[in-house]
């Protein structure tokens, strides 16, 4: 590690109060100019750090970029977390790690992306500093079609992140986005490489992408209809993103960790806001109107079309139908 990290690790646990350069250098054992010359980094990278004679270096309390030790301090699992400024896309980024063998638990995250993925070949807006990207590497002994669970969990999990760090009401639109007050929040994508002989996933990663506050100039035209946030304003999320990154991955771990248990299952179908109502269902570019009326323990989705016969989806596109 670094002596740049390793003064941002102690300045993020002592945010708010001041560390003499004399006990940061005593406690690292590096010099006084090696500490003020990370110091000079720090700020450059954009962090806001205090620095008064006799007392030292304090890292603003609402100084909101995140890092591995913004996240760790919150977090209960142990998780191997790389955080960059931007990346093309976390989901990219991480299957090459994956592919170069990087370890189940392998997450990265990133201030913005400026390729976000969502699913069906969708883009993510991901702008920076307003939301969350994360991703996550994992190697389960399942099968393609179980990857379902993968999603489903992740949704959940998010869901309670959320209320944990606001007023907030999560809900989940089947099969992978949470919802706040009938608004898209959140975007999962799980991406998987399968090995033919075993039958069974080689890696898996699951992609969430969450809007945390209101972006300067608020969403995109496309968007700004369907899209909200968790906070209303970004002040109320400052030091948020990192307790809402370690609630998030200490959740999911905790579900996928007793996968087979699928102890996540009750929960992610008593949050879902699409039951009992009718919905449009995306299939090879044709929308078709149908009801949903239930899911299982699967997580599959039970429809009723409108010639009264029913179907159930493992996979696909849906969204609740808006009478005119």
């Amino acid at each position: 590690m670094s002596v740049k990290d390793e003064v941002l690790k102690q300045l993020e646990n002592n945010k708010g109060n001041y560390i003499s350069g004399e006990q940061l250098a005593k406690t690292l054992g590096v010099s006084r100019n090696s500490v003020w010359k990370a110091i000079k980094t720090l700020e450059k990278n954009g962090y806001q750090i205090d620095a008064v004679p006799n007392r030292g270096y304090c890292l603003a309390e609402k100084s909101d970029i995140l890092s591995s030790f913004s996240i760790s301090q919150y977090l209960k699992t142990k998780l191997d977390i790389h955080v960059y400024p931007i990346v093309s896309s976390t989901n990219t980024v991480l299957k090459e790690m994956a592919e170069q063998g990087a370890d189940e638990g392998t997450v990265v995250i990133a201030e913005e992306q400026s390729a976000g993925k969502g699913r069906m070949g969708k883009s993510f807006y991901s702008p920076s500093k307003t939301g969350i990207y994360v991703s996550i590497l994992l190697r389960p002994t399942i099968s393609a079609e179980e990857s379902l669970f993968l999603t489903t969990s992740a949704a959940v999990a998010t869901a309670r992140a959320i209320e944990d760090v606001s007023d907030k009401t999560a809900e989940i639109k089947w099969v992978n986005d949470v919802y706040i007050d009938n608004k898209k929040v959140c975007g999962i994508l799980t991406e998987g490489a399968f090995n033919v002989e075993t039958g069974h996933l080689d890696y898996a990663i699951v992609g969430i992408g969450v809007n945390v506050c209101f972006p300067e100039n608020g969403f995109p035209k496309e968007i700004q209809n369907i899209a909200t946030a968790v906070f209303d304003k970004q002040t109320d999320s400052t030091n948020k993103r990192s307790m809402l990154i370690a609630h998030l991955l200490d959740y999911f771990m905790e579900y996928y960790n007793e996968l087979d248990s699928k102890k996540h299952v009750k929960e992610y179908i008593n949050r879902s806001m699409i039951l009992g109502k009718e919905i449009v269902m995306i299939e090879s570019k044709k929308t078709i109107p149908a009801t949903a009326i239930d899911i299982d323990k699967k997580c599959r989705l039970k429809v009723k079309l409108e010639d009264g016969s029913t179907k159930w989806l493992s996979s696909g596109e849906v969204s609740i139908r808006i009478k005119p």
